[in-house]
């Protein structure tokens, strides 16, 4: 079942998340109490959570979580104005992150409060 990235914001806004600007097919949102920025992004009805590269070392911890599911490589956009950047496929440098698919809203709320959990240490 594919859980669309409309249905992923009004689950994070639900969880105390806050919206902060939509670009395209990007969503920008910051956990409650925190100025940790992630990404939410849908590509062909698929929804998907970005964050940044340095919680790659939690990535088997988010994994675990039933409805998510590690995408393989990095994703980038030029809209994830707050994580690094990289040289990808062109001369200039572009930002990127670890993507994360989500097929429902119970995974989308354990994902946040294991990210809110990791931020609180």
């Amino acid at each position: 079942m594919s859980f669309s990235a409309e249905q992923l914001s009004v689950q994070l806004v639900k969880a105390g998340c806050r919206s902060n600007f939509k670009i395209k097919n990007i969503n920008e949102f910051m956990p409650a109490n925190s100025k940790e920025a992630f990404y939410v992004h849908e590509q062909s009805g698929q929804a998907k959570i970005v964050i940044r590269p340095i919680f790659e070392v939690f990535s088997a911890d988010f994994d675990a979580i039933e409805g998510i599911t590690r995408v393989k490589d990095y994703f980038h956009s030029s809209e994830m104005t707050r994580f690094p950047s990289r040289i990808y496929k062109s001369a200039h440098p572009i930002h990127y992150g670890i993507a994360f698919k989500v097929t429902s809203s119970e995974a989308a709320e354990q994902f946040i409060n294991k990210l809110s959990a990791i931020l609180a240490q």
